[in-house]
């Protein structure tokens, strides 16, 4: 393999999202789509067009054994994913993993811990973090515009699909939770989750569901998601200490808005200034201008497919590595400990340490 020479990639899964991914790897300049492996040996040929360069098969062992794939992109129910992941890395093959990561805490730990000891690239397809407005509210964090985090509030509302499998924290939170991961110095790491949801319809899962995520420092994450709302609502607001960050992603004309707007504590003493006495401080409130930062216009899963060819050829890390999927995949499993606990705070499972290439 060099730099110039296109990476092998076979696919595993043709249902819902393997498409999107057979369509990005086909497009990028950095992969050659060698396979595509599926129960389903006529969906496989469907989805590959006819096309007599890519081969269509059910064999995932024959897959595997091919000198020209490098790599290997799943697209499976989370419920098969360990059992895939892991055969895939024993056979020397870097992996990319569709959310979540897996169906439990221990699956995926062993999972990134099976890619650590055989030096190979496990990325979790966290689309939303490639995005243009995902990217820019990172950059907008990470440079202080928006000052200290005081709380985040993202709503994911929308009626159905109701799931089979999973309930609406299962299904929708991921999302939510893969993006606040992604633009939170140090990623997620709440000091505990605390979760409600209901059943109105009576369908033997949660289809309406809160999340309360406590942050280091004070600031508060709520996340709500929701099976049953006939409005489709996609919004996240970040409140910091300097401006407060609007993404509204149902609204193309301005998906992101930044308010010069907030809460001051004015000290009224030079004694209360040492005691860092805030509640006995003054507020003011600021208003100020609000602007729409420019976003330039690309597709998240060609920058995605990019940066996991970037992660194998560097040997580096991913932005969205298997480390970060676990800290997502932590939440969920703890929110589910909080429901079945009515709601209490329930500790986040110690993540593993963060994946980290060494060539």
């Amino acid at each position: 393999m060099t730099a110039q020479t296109p990476l092998g990639v076979a696919v595993v899964g043709a249902g819902y999202w393997g498409p999107n991914l057979i369509r990005n790897f086909r497009n990028a300049p950095e992969w050659t789509l060698v396979a595509v492996v599926d129960l389903d040996l006529a969906r496989a040929r469907e989805v590959i067009g006819g096309s007599t360069e890519v081969l269509a098969t059910t064999d995932l062992d024959e897959v595997l054994a091919r000198e020209d794939v490098d790599a290997v992109a799943i697209a499976t129910p989370a419920r098969t994913h360990r059992g895939l992941v892991e055969r895939a890395l024993r056979a020397g093959k870097h992996v990319l993993v569709e959310k979540p990561l897996a169906d439990d805490v221990e699956s995926g730990r062993s999972m990134v811990e099976a890619a650590r000891a055989n030096d190979l690239v496990l990325m979790a397809d966290h689309t939303y973090c490639y995005t243009p407005v995902v990217q820019k509210i990172r950059e907008l964090v990470e440079d202080g515009s928006l000052g200290e985090i005081l709380f985040i509030d993202s709503v994911r509302i929308n009626l159905g699909l109701v799931q089979p499998d999973v309930d609406v924290f299962w299904d929708l939170a991921p999302h939510d939770l893969s993006i606040l991961d992604f633009i939170l110095p140090g990623g997620l790491r709440p000091t505990g989750v605390a979760a409600h949801g209901a059943d109105p319809l009576r369908a033997g899962k949660a289809c309406v569901g809160y999340l309360s995520l406590p942050l280091e420092g004070g600031a508060m994450a709520h996340v709500h998601v929701n099976w049953l709302s006939p409005t489709k609502i996609r919004q996240m607001v970040i409140g910091g200490s300097r401006r407060t960050l609007v993404w509204d992603d149902l609204n193309p004309q301005q998906r992101l808005s930044v308010f010069d707007r907030g809460v001051d504590l004015v000290q009224q003493s030079v004694d209360q200034i040492e005691r860092a006495d805030r509640a006995a401080a003054t507020i003011s409130y600021r208003l100020g201008d609000t602007w729409a930062p420019a976003l330039p216009e690309y597709e998240a899963l060609s920058r995605m497919v990019g940066e996991f060819a970037g992660a194998i050829r560097e040997g580096r890390t991913p932005r969205t590595d298997g480390a970060s999927a676990l800290r997502v995949l932590s939440v969920l499993e703890a929110a589910q400990t909080s429901l079945r606990a009515r709601g209490a705070l329930v500790e986040v499972a110690a993540e593993t340490p963060t994946l980290e290439l060494i060539r």
